[in-house]
């Protein structure tokens, strides 16, 4: 699926360009800017190695009556490599904040709603930490505070967890020869029965668009990928949740066996008050097995909370 979008970049001190595009619609490029400009902005944040295309249920709900921002970590999309070479968390939050600072000054100065989904969670919500002021409101799906199994008090799960760590960090060196056959797999017909063989993808998952997500994986940097992921292992955000006093909705997968039910469970124990939506029969990739569902959930969040104002209709 194609997307009509304007794309611009900020540049991060080290030099970097992170991309963020803002969705068209059926309105003309030209008066984008005009004509947007007080509408109510939402701001999307990728799980690792996710493409705009697991986004198009919620784009298509909401692209006619907010300003619809999606933003690419370093080495994802059109954003560059990490001209530093880091790719830790706190760089990724540094990318945001900036990215939703120049995000609020091309529209009326107010901050937007973020939808965040897998690792995107762990980044959003260590901007709310940071900059609580530049969080008013925001939607987590499928996604904990660290990684998997970092709450486990089992004396077992926290050593396993941490020779998952070690393990990561010993296999660096391998990643450059082991991509292309990497990249070989990802592109041939086995890469989606092997999903659903392996449970992550659900039989309602849309072969397409897995087909794209599998193709954006692979022509990213290997070491990018690979130095993202072992940036996610390390540390967490769960020390955040009680603190957090804005509007929260959390969007959890009953089969999702990347990010386990229990996780969301958790997060949705240290925030009573958020707006809880369990999805049956979706996995890690919900947001294209169950979007509208997940779409239309979004926006009733939106309205109940008084963050969609009446826009114009396109013309």
């Amino acid at each position: 699926m194609s997307f009509r979008r304007v794309i611009r970049f900020v540049t991060a001190p080290d030099g970097s360009r992170i991309a963020y595009h803002t969705h068209c619609g059926d309105w003309p490029d030209e008066t984008l800017q005009r004509e947007r400009a007080g509408w109510p902005p939402v701001l999307l944040t990728n799980g690792i190695g996710s493409s705009e295309h697991f986004w198009r249920y919620i784009v298509a709900n909401l692209e006619t009556d907010h300003r619809v921002v999606h933003w690419n970590y370093r080495g994802h999309g059109q954003s560059d490599d990490s001209a530093s070479g880091d790719y830790r968390i706190p760089v990724h939050v540094d990318d945001l904040e900036q990215v939703t600072e120049a995000v609020m000054k091309q529209g009326n100065g107010r901050p937007p709603h973020h939808i965040a989904f897998s690792m995107g969670v762990r980044v959003v919500l260590e901007l709310y930490r940071r900059r609580p002021d530049l969080v008013p409101a925001m939607t987590l799906i499928a996604g904990p505070p660290g990684a998997t199994g970092g709450q486990d008090e089992r004396w077992a799960t926290r050593m396993g967890l941490g020779a998952v760590r070690r393990l990561l960090r010993a296999a660096t060196p391998v990643v450059p020869l082991a991509s292309p056959a990497v990249r070989a797999f990802l592109g041939s017909s086995l890469a989606y029965p092997a999903g659903r063989l392996a449970g992550t993808l659900r039989s309602r998952a849309p072969r397409e668009d897995i087909r794209e997500f599998f193709a954006a994986v692979s022509r990213m940097s290997p070491i990018a990928y690979w130095r993202t992921l072992l940036g996610l292992m390390e540390g967490d955000a769960w020390d955040v949740l009680p603190a957090v006093t804005v509007p929260v909705q959390l969007i959890a997968a009953a089969d999702d066996q990347i990010v386990p039910l229990r996780d969301m469970q958790r997060m949705r124990q240290l925030l009573p008050h958020a707006h809880w939506l369990l999805v049956k029969d979706a996995g890690h990739a919900g947001l294209l097995e169950a979007g509208s569902e997940i779409a239309d959930a979004v926006r009733t969040f939106l309205v109940n909370h008084c963050l969609e104002p009446a826009a114009p209709s396109p013309p």
